[in-house]
């Protein structure tokens, strides 16, 4: 099996974004030394789920601190930007790693993040396919012309190519709309599942993926698709829930909250008074426990995986830092699953 690190870079009241972008470097650091294949960086705009508003930007600063994990966007929103700007940035940093880039792509998230670039989110699927077929187009052609609905171009000269030839590494997140799976189908790339589903429902799409990858003729196995959980491994199973109890609460808090907000969001307001003022907030530990995480001692947590793989998943990442977890242990989590779960695993 692969194993890669997986963060939103979660900022939870009273933490500096400076320290949680070098605690999450750190963690990327440590996550080569203990032989992770890669380590994917989430985009997000507006919230405080997540600081990488410019996920190229942190993955630039965490390759020029290591030298052979791969670095992947899970995922890349081509919507919220312009598309030959995207595949420049992407070369670039893939010129610079030396050719360590991964990149995922996806739809994007909640309606105010569209609306904080002023972007209509009815036309996120025609700009999320034409925004990737322009990056494939100049990442492999030279003079690349295009006449899409949304841009066109002529005669365009990508500078630098990638190194990663044809071009990095594609893979496309396809988690709810059917229109999203078919064309995810189509481009012959892998997709990528996230956190967002429970473990039965993504087992469950990357089952029908690979299907109707077989029956396009792109025959792409499940082998190939990342598949990301929230993961915390501690030496026993009462010290693991109690690590990721808070952690986990705040994830499905804030995911809830930040869907309320028609203008604006949550960034400065205080998730505590939006608590005090529910009454119908649901076990959300019990939930993400039980559906989309690995929690345990590295027994149980190996036990759980041996059962993904068993189900067809080689490729498994961990979202480690979820939730404002401790950064030590953060650390400490993954030290215990690099040298206790993994070489079960190889």
């Amino acid at each position: 099996m692969k194993f890669a690190t997986f963060t939103h870079l979660p900022w939870p009241e009273d933490n500096r974004p400076g320290e949680m972008y070098e605690d999450h470097t750190q963690q990327v650091i440590l996550a080569e030394e203990l032989g992770f294949h890669s380590a994917w960086i989430a985009e997000h705009h507006f919230t405080r789920y997540g600081l990488a508003s410019a996920p190229l930007v942190v993955a630039t600063n965490i390759m020029a601190r290591t030298s052979k994990i791969r670095i992947g966007t899970a995922v890349l929103v081509p919507p919220l930007h312009h598309p030959v700007r995207l595949a420049e940035e992407i070369s670039v940093l893939d010129v610079l790693s030396g050719g360590r880039v991964d990149v995922g792509f996806g739809r994007g998230g909640p309606g105010y993040e569209f609306r904080g670039y002023n972007v209509d989110h009815s036309e996120s699927q025609e700009r999320f396919q034409e925004g990737i077929r322009i990056c494939q187009g100049l990442w492999t052609t030279p003079g690349f012309s295009y006449e899409g609905k949304y841009i066109q171009l002529d005669q365009t000269n990508l500078v630098p190519p990638p190194i990663q030839q044809p071009h990095p590494p594609i893979y496309i997140a396809a988690t709810r709309t059917p229109e999203t799976l078919e064309y995810a189908v189509s481009t012959g790339h892998p997709t990528i599942v996230g956190n967002v589903q429970d473990t039965d429902d993504a087992l469950d799409l990357c089952r029908r993926f690979t299907e109707m990858s077989k029956e396009s003729g792109h025959n792409v196995p499940m082998s190939a698709i990342p598949f990301f959980r929230y993961l915390h491994v501690a030496e026993t199973e009462a010290e693991a829930r109690e690590n990721a109890k808070g952690p986990l609460n705040w994830v499905l808090d804030i995911l809830q909250w930040r869907r309320t907000f028609q203008q604006g969001s949550e960034v400065y307001e205080h998730l505590e008074d939006w608590r005090r003022d529910r009454t119908d907030l649901p076990v959300s530990y019990d939930h993400l426990f039980e559906n989309r995480a690995v929690i345990g001692t590295p027994e149980q947590c190996l036990a759980q995986i041996l059962e993904l793989k068993d189900a067809g998943i080689e490729f498994f990442g961990g979202n480690f830092a979820f939730g404002g977890m401790e950064n030590r242990k953060v650390r400490r989590s993954m030290e215990l699953f690099a040298e206790k779960v993994m070489p079960h695993l190889g």
